[in-house]
């Protein structure tokens, strides 16, 4: 399946072989891409790049997304090492764990600022930043990844819940600003899968149950799968698609009980 090749894109959230973002780059890779992959900092960039010496021609840079020296030093790698990108990838979402914990109503200023400025801003900067990148390849993909619990209440989501619909919000910003270069603007929203991320989520396990009770496929999604749905919103398969929230999670948000 050669779907992505001759394309380079920017992939951020990996952390570790558990990722979303680590599974959306290795089909990306095997579908013909050149993958750049971000790292936080120096304890999850040694997971990074010993990951990505299972990709072809993958190379790793340090970013702190919070950081606007560490956006403009990205900017720069980026321009050094591929003159032009063909899709961004975006799987960053982080809030404070006791954020998560109790009741939303408790949640704190500073609690709330981070939460948005880590999983939601950074969507804007990077797509900013990779504008004139994917301009010079005549367009492209920018694909975010959202959750369910930005239109519902799921218990111990909390904050992140109204940074999802923020999120998604952002999408369809985006999307209108960066239409007429023929840059697409898209986010997966796949149901609860067991990641670095996840797990700071008190009742993980029993979304995990309930997805495998009520969703119409009775199960939650698999990697893989979230990963093709993603190939096919990067690649010329989805070029007519933006603006859009497509759900991987095997249907649960159709239910009502």
């Amino acid at each position: 399946m050669d779907l992505l090749k001759g394309k380079t894109g920017l992939v951020l959230g990996v952390a570790n072989h558990r990722s979303l973002a680590w599974h959306i780059a290795g089909a990306c890779s095997r579908a013909g891409a050149r993958v750049i992959l971000t790292y936080q900092n120096d304890r999850l960039g040694e997971n990074v790049r010993e990951l990505t010496k299972g990709l072809q021609d993958a190379m790793t840079f340090p970013c702190d997304v919070t950081d606007d020296d560490d956006l403009a030093a990205l900017a720069q790698f980026v321009g050094e090492n591929a003159p032009k990108l063909d899709f961004l990838v975006h799987s960053l979402a982080w809030a404070r764990r006791e954020e998560l914990e109790g009741e939303f109503l408790t949640t704190s200023r500073e609690g709330y600022r981070e939460a948005h400025d880590v999983s939601v801003y950074s969507l804007v900067a990077l797509a900013r930043l990779a504008r004139p990148f994917l301009r010079a390849g005549g367009g492209g993909s920018v694909l975010a990844l959202t959750f369910h619990g930005s239109q519902r209440v799921f218990p111990g989501y909390n904050v992140m819940g109204t940074a999802k619909a923020s999120l998604e919000a952002a999408v369809r910003y985006l999307a209108h600003d960066l239409g007429p270069d023929n840059i697409r603007v898209n986010a997966l929203s796949p149901g609860p899968v067991r990641t670095l991320a996840a797990s700071g989520v008190k009742g993980l396990v029993r979304m995990l149950d309930l997805y495998r009770q009520r969703a119409p496929l009775r199960r939650a999604p698999d990697p893989a799968e979230i990963a093709d749905a993603a190939l096919f919103l990067l690649s010329h398969l989805g070029r007519g698609v933006t603006g859009e929230i497509l759900y991987v999670d095997g249907g649960y948000h159709l239910t009502a009980v």
